[in-house]
């Protein structure tokens, strides 16, 4: 059933088949969705409706789309799952994080390459046992695409969290406890960053059976902050959306190979 006021359009993101490319750009916030069209030729403003922005244009001649997702799995597997309901196959989340190892620095950008499912979301999908990994098309197109920009790197298992302020304040949470001795398995284990929605987008297009991606910036570090380093406060995004826009650009070349 589609409970939309639009026939033919999806109830939440308000596009419908024919509105989006195959290749989706996913930040959280609505407002990078405009400067993340800069990066397409002819983008259009095809829809807005609470947190889910689209825009759509083309790379190399390809229709592609950039959706927000607002914060969080929840309102992201919506995105995903109506995306996917339009037409889309392909997706790179964009978005930040706070780095967990030390030598994670602001400005950095994170790819991940598999997410602890420490949130709700993934769960109504698959059984916890079943890992949250990125396509690995898509890993490997965002490291290239990383390299040839000469940004600074890394490349491994994030952490992904329903609370913002379970992180950054712990103590004060009645389950202090069990946030503060997760966080300590988690470093230890050397998980990279923390932030709150791949795992989810990792498990859906596993249901769904999609190819998705995510890279971020680095926007800060509390454990090098912790231990008296460097740790300036990080907010442009730009450097991270190049490489998501350079990584969807060798998915659709690579895409057009195999196809030839």
């Amino acid at each position: 059933m589609n409970y939309s006021e639009k026939e033919g359009k999806q109830y939440h993101i308000q596009v419908g088949e024919g509105d989006v490319g195959r290749y989706v750009i996913m930040p959280g916030d609505p407002k990078r969705c405009a400067k993340i069209a800069q990066y397409f030729d002819r983008a259009e403003l095809m829809a807005d409706n609470r947190e889910y922005v689209t825009y759509t244009g083309y790379l190399d001649g390809v229709k592609v789309s950039v959706t927000s997702t607002g914060i969080g799995g929840p309102s992201a597997s919506i995105a995903m799952e109506e995306l996917v309901m339009s037409g889309a196959d392909t997706f790179i989340r964009i978005g930040t994080c706070g780095g967990m190892q030390t030598d994670v620095k602001s400005g950095d950008v994170v790819i991940a390459s598999g997410a602890i499912r420490m949130e709700g979301t993934s769960r109504e999908y698959a059984p916890i046992e079943f890992p949250a990994v990125a396509d690995i098309s898509a890993v490997n197109a965002l490291i290239e695409s990383a390299k040839e920009l000469k940004q600074d790197y890394h490349v491994g298992i994030v952490q992904c969290k329903d609370s913002f302020y379970g992180q950054h304040s712990p103590e004060t949470k009645p389950v202090g406890y069990e946030l503060l001795n997760k966080w300590e398995a988690w470093k230890k284990l050397g998980c990279l960053a923390s932030e709150m929605e791949s795992a989810a987008l990792f498990v859906v297009a596993s249901s769904l059976h999609v190819r998705v991606g995510s890279c971020f910036l680095v926007v800060a570090n509390q454990e090098r902050e912790k231990e008296g380093l460097d740790n300036p406060v990080v907010h442009d995004t730009d450097m991270a959306v190049r490489v998501a826009v350079n990584a969807l650009r060798r998915l659709i070349r690579e895409d057009s190979e195999s196809n030839s």
